[in-house]
């Protein structure tokens, strides 16, 4: 079926005709002429009445739909920013690590022999090393400290190349690092590595779906985390043995943050989500917040997380 433009008037018209409530046109008009139709339709499928049944369920209506994509807007941005805290911080760890057991100079930290040489993995270390002497290539003339330290002393080291460096990147070369360098990084945060293994690309998954700004309050990532005592603590229903939140959805990322996030930080986190919720809980009338919440992955408790000490409950 091929796609042809549609004007803002057969945009809503498409909408009514799908039984949108639509009680302030001039209203609607300027929201989709900003926001775009593609993505504030993106939001529809909470008020459907099936997924085979295209139609709204009986008083949904425009403000509603607007309301969920300021919400997953809201929620992108408090994920952002602590998706960046946390990457600034293995960034620090990583660097750290690296550069106090092989040395400060790139020839040093980026010798191939500072990493996994088994047979699997010979092949990915010397990939992964050409794509990070190209990213501070490309991206070290964008940098005035990378720049600095080129012009003054002929080297950069790594503590300041882990700036251009992409969470993608710092994620794939944990699983290219030595067993003990895995489980020193780990023992920062009080994890396993294999567990930090997981918790790396989702991140780095989740960080790019915030800056692209995609839809994020359903997402569900290829790869599941292990379940932990968080999941336990709260109780989560299980389904043929498997917990059926927390583990491949935007809960799953709330408990890696827990993990990876000062106390401060993360309590802080929870209490902005609530906050959105709330305020999204009063501008809904045609469904109820709960279903918003099974759709996040989010347990009816999932505030409690924040009163989980490190050390048990």
């Amino acid at each position: 079926m091929i796609k042809t433009f549609k004007t803002i008037d057969e945009q809503l018209d498409i909408l009514k005709s799908k039984g949108l409530k639509i009680n302030d046109i001039d209203y609607a008009k300027d929201v989709l002429l900003r926001e775009n139709y593609f993505f504030i339709s993106g939001y529809r499928h909470l008020f459907l009445k099936s997924p085979k049944d295209r139609m709204f369920i009986p008083g949904a209506d425009f403000t509603e739909l607007y309301a969920m994509f300021n919400f997953d807007r809201q929620i992108r941005n408090i994920f952002f920013k602590n998706i960046l805290i946390v990457e600034n911080n293995a960034k620090s760890i990583f660097s750290y690590q690296l550069s106090r057991k092989y040395g400060i100079k790139e020839k040093n930290y980026l010798n191939p022999s500072n990493f996994d040489r088994s047979n699997d993995k010979a092949r990915q270390v010397n990939d992964l090393l050409k794509k990070i002497k190209r990213q501070i290539r490309v991206n070290g003339g964008q940098h005035s400290a990378t720049m600095h330290y080129i012009s003054n002393y002929g080297y950069v080291p790594f503590w300041v190349v882990v700036k251009v460096l992409s969470f993608g990147l710092i994620s794939e070369l944990f699983t290219i690092l030595k067993k003990e360098d895995q489980k020193e990084i780990a023992s920062v945060y009080g994890i396993s590595p294999d567990d930090l293994m997981v918790y790396l690309p989702i991140l780095a998954n989740f960080r790019n779906l915030c800056a692209h700004e995609d839809i994020m309050y359903d997402h569900k990532t290829q790869r599941y985390i292990d379940d932990t005592k968080f999941h336990a603590y709260l109780n989560i229903p299980k389904m043929d043995g498997e917990y059926i939140y927390g583990k491949d959805d935007l809960f799953a990322l709330v408990i890696i943050l827990k993990q990876l996030l000062r106390e401060e930080d993360f309590t802080l986190l929870i209490n902005e989500l609530s906050y959105e919720l709330d305020i999204l809980g009063g501008k809904l009338h045609s469904i109820d917040i709960d279903k918003v919440l099974d759709r996040m992955g989010f347990p009816v408790n999932f505030r409690d997380i924040a009163r989980i000490d490190d050390y048990g409950q």
